[in-house]
């Protein structure tokens, strides 16, 4: 059987360019709408996607850039569901689709969090999806008791053991411990429970958790292991990884350095699949999608571009000639590296102004940009595909649903002509349904 891509996309309904949300195709009213974003979730079931990603943080951003602040970018989210929340109640009108949602091991409590996703687990039939990150944005900090940012080291240091702890939770109950018998009177085999009794350097969980063992085991998980930390996480821990990269060359770098350091953990190369991501601009003809990325790129203006290029590289860009190049950008930053790393790089490699830098990167978020008539779009995502470069892609529509429905219609079709991606969902779980194991029970399997 041949290898197939796996194929993500965002629940947002916003749309994935700056200006989508502008666009005259686009919904005129996003703001907690349940409505579109289970039309979106559909959508995407029917395109066979293997899961729906769902981003979060806990702040409203952005307050110090009125501009940006009231033009609402996609990565902002000033009023949005809470993760798990909203995919519990998509789960209800979806069947196949996983459901990922983001959860902070910074700002989180391992035991809330495990009986979270467990409970999303069950409810979906075997669908969740965990995104772990530390917190990559400073403001978080302060709607949690502490005056400033958790330092990068301390994040990851915790994460380590956070995951560790949830991992020892979930494997709290046998898969059969829950026995019901009405003759005997038992409703559960007391042998068939394990205590974690966790004490480390952050946390302290005795357990079990209250929630039986989860139709997948472990929901799979997910992690943006793009620093060195990062990606040595993801090797240990991680079933999928979202990855940064504008072109193929730096794809193939990452993604070999990545599937290199699982064998340390006794992994193998299938075992981990890494997900980059791509904004596609795709329609019947060239020219139609050419005419969709002008549309939205005139939708523009300086006063926006200027401070969301700021944002991504964490650097107050106003001060400089917009037509003049980027300043150096060599330091290391707070929140998300991979951003600004990617962006310096890009800027350099292709001797971009500013002005030129934010309006190549406005269309993809930082992330390579996929355009053109169906075939143009499976041909560039064949080459990276079998290159090397990765495993399938996250997959963002710039305008909603207007987008999807492109995708939908023109993309999913002709990527399955070449059998590069399913026709059918064939599992009953996500793990299942993209190939992953289920996780043994350390204790009782």
């Amino acid at each position: 059987m041949n290898r197939m891509m796996n194929l993500m996309t965002g629940l947002g309904s916003i749309g994935g360019h700056l200006g989508g949300w502008r666009h005259p195709s686009s919904w005129p009213d996003t703001s907690m709408n349940l409505g579109h974003q289970i039309e979106i979730a559909q959508l995407a079931e029917k395109g066979k996607f293997d899961m729906l990603f769902l981003a979060d943080g806990n702040a409203v951003r952005q307050m110090d850039k009125p501009a940006l602040f009231e033009a609402n970018s996609p990565s902002d989210r000033p009023a949005n569901f809470e993760p798990v929340t909203l995919l519990t109640a998509i789960s209800q009108h979806t069947e196949h689709i996983g459901l990922l949602a983001t959860a902070t091991t910074t700002y989180e409590e391992p035991y809330l969090l495990a009986r979270k996703f467990a409970s999303l687990d069950h409810l979906s039939g075997g669908r969740a999806c965990w995104n772990i990150v530390t917190g990559s944005y400073p403001g978080d900090s302060v709607n949690f008791g502490r005056a400033e940012h958790v330092p990068r080291d301390e994040r990851y240091e915790r994460s380590e053991e956070f995951v560790e702890v949830v991992k020892g939770l979930w494997d709290s109950w046998a898969a059969d411990a829950f026995i019901q018998d009405k003759e005997s009177g038992r409703y559960l085999d007391s042998s068939r429970v394990h205590t974690l009794g966790h004490v480390g350097k952050h946390l302290s969980v005795k357990g079990p958790l209250n929630i039986a063992r989860m139709p997948q085991g472990y929901p799979v998980l997910f992690l943006a292991g793009q620093s060195e930390a990062g990606r040595e996480l993801a090797a240990k821990h991680a079933d999928c990884v979202f990855a940064v990269a504008d072109e193929i060359g730096a794809a193939r770098a990452f993604y070999d350095d990545v599937k290199g350091r699982l064998d340390t953990y006794g992994r193998t190369p299938d075992s981990l699949r890494i997900l980059p991501g791509a904004t596609v601009y795709v329609d019947e003809t060239e020219a139609e999608a050419d005419d969709l990325f002008d549309e939205l790129q005139s939708l523009i203006a300086p006063s926006v571009g200027v401070p969301y290029l700021s944002k991504l590289v964490e650097m107050d860009l106003s001060p400089y000639d917009i037509d003049g190049p980027l300043p150096d950008l060599s330091g290391e930053v707070v929140g998300i590296s991979s951003f600004r790393k990617n962006i310096a790089t890009m800027a350099e490699r292709d001797n971009l102004t500013l002005r030129q830098t934010y309006e190549r990167v406005l269309p993809s978020m930082g992330h390579v940009v996929f355009k053109g008539n169906a075939v143009q779009v499976a041909d560039q995502m064949q080459e990276w595909f079998e290159s090397g470069a990765c495993d399938g892609f996250n997959l963002a529509a710039p305008v909603a649903p207007l987008g999807l429905e492109k995708i939908v219609d023109h993309l999913i079709p002709e990527l399955q002509r070449r059998g590069l991606f399913r026709t059918e969902y064939t599992g009953s779980t996500l793990r299942e349904n993209m190939g992953l194991v289920t996780p043994k029970n350390p204790y009782f399997d």
